[in-house]
């Protein structure tokens, strides 16, 4: 049973890492803010649970994004309240196992117990300076240009692209945006746009308060060995266990970089080196590195196998993602499969089901998934933007298609909360018919 937090009488004081206290305003955000400041700093997963539950219940996979977070920062100090409205409040944090400055936004839906409407906490970039800016109609088309040159010449449809371009020529011209000073809420606005266009799940508009340093931003060495280590601090694995029947359950909720969490990933899959069955809880997996994706699976296959084929626009190319030729530790590529899923297991988390699916390798077990499968990256647009455009697009080699805005669909379908249950006694079925078929095999021979 989760327990409920004290947050309606928390004391709006939070403490700055120099000692200094921070006061946040009694307003809804602020005590929305307050109430996220106890149940992360806690590290307590029942706490952010509970804390999603009642401030951010049309997002449940934001527990997931906090934990990762959390593990990364070791917990966020606060610095300082930059804008205190009721409904939305902007502060800034650091966070306290590194020097890595923190902005962050909280917008609250105008109901009569607000909940959250949108929450973005970014990192601030090395070398860059806060420029919180005022939009007038000049930043605003400039921003439009620049966003809709990265979609003209990136997006994987470029079809989709042109109509997108023209919705919001379209809406800026009706003046539409003409109210909107704001570069949170206005990337918000251009955010919906699109995907009004496009269904997109993976393009996105953010604003940036502050201005990059000139020069490249490429990572040194040093600083991509640092970062390495950093991620490594939290790879995903949530819980790894041996359930009765001798079934192996591995629960995950992104898929991190090989090079920093291979190891990780090794010692969690040496764990069920004598199982009989495994089970992977994806149920708040949202995605990761496609890399990752290629790992897991490659445990599963005792031959290196095709997955997927990758479609890119940029270069009008097209490569093959295959599992691994080698890896350490023991392979299961006869051992059945489960794969927990829920409406919001997304992006890698969707690949991984659907390429096992796809070869029959595993059975799905859950809800659909959300629907994300085209590959993104990210661009700048103008000083203040960057737009999230997905360039590419994914072919599994069975159903030569994807699962963008379909979702993967389970083999069996059932609510995500009694997912795990059910797998449990599909796998210990499994296993006794392959009992029973194996002592039939000795006695024949």
């Amino acid at each position: 049973m989760i327990r409920r937090l004290s947050w309606m009488v928390l004391a709006f004081i939070a403490i700055k890492g120099n000692g200094e206290q921070v006061k946040i305003p009694e307003t809804p955000a602020g005590r929305v803010l307050a109430a996220w400041l106890d149940a992360f700093n806690s590290g307590d997963r029942g706490r952010i649970d509970g804390f999603s539950k009642l401030y951010d219940p049309e997002h449940p996979e934001s527990v997931a994004t906090s934990a990762q977070f959390r593990g990364k920062s070791g917990g966020v100090d606060l610095l300082a309240i930059d804008r205190g409205d009721r409904l939305t409040i902007v502060f800034r944090g650091q966070e306290k196992t590194q020097p890595i400055l923190l902005l962050g936004r909280i917008e609250l839906t105008n109901a009569k117990s607000p909940t959250i409407q949108s929450f973005n906490i970014r990192a601030l970039p090395m070398g860059s300076v806060s420029d919180r800016v005022k939009l007038d109609a000049a930043l605003r088309d400039k921003a439009i240009e620049n966003i809709s040159a990265n979609l003209t010449q990136y997006y994987v449809f470029p079809e989709v692209a042109e109509k997108m371009t023209l919705a919001l020529r379209a809406r800026e011209k009706k003046g539409e945006y003409n109210s909107l000073t704001d570069g949170d809420e206005f990337a918000t606005a251009l955010t919906r746009d699109l995907l009004d266009v496009s269904h997109d799940k993976h393009l996105r508009v953010f604003y940036n308060p502050y201005k990059l340093p000139p020069g490249p931003t490429t990572l040194s060495p040093d600083q991509l060995a640092e970062s390495r280590r950093l991620l490594a601090r939290d790879c995903g694995f949530r819980k790894v266990d041996i359930l009765p029947n001798n079934i192996g359950y591995l629960k995950f909720d992104f898929f991190a970089d090989p090079m920093a969490c291979g190891r990780t990933a090794e010692a969690a899959m040496l764990v069920f080196a004598n199982v009989d069955a495994i089970i992977y809880d994806l149920r708040e997996n949202t995605g990761g590195d496609p890399r990752m994706v290629a790992l897991m699976c490659t445990y599963l296959f005792e031959q290196p196998t095709h997955l997927d084929d990758i479609y890119e626009r940029k270069t009008g190319t097209t490569s093959a993602t295959w599992t691994f030729r080698s890896l350490p530790g023991t392979r299961f590529s006869h051992k059945p499969v489960y794969v927990l899923m829920s409406s919001r297991t997304f992006s890698g988390a969707e690949q991984f089901a659907y390429d096992l699916k796809n070869l029959k390798r595993a059975t799905i077990v859950g809800e659909t998934s959300a629907g994300g499968s085209h590959p993104v990256n990210a661009y700048g647009a103008g000083d203040h933007f960057t737009v999230f455009v997905p360039g590419a697009r994914t072919i599994n080699v069975i159903s030569k298609t994807d699962w963008e805005g379909t979702g993967v669909a389970p083999d069996v379908a059932i609510k995500a909360d009694d997912a795990l249950e059910t797998a449990e006694r599909l796998a210990a079925q499994k296993i006794q018919e392959n009992t029973v078929l194996e002592s039939t095999n000795t006695r024949t021979n």
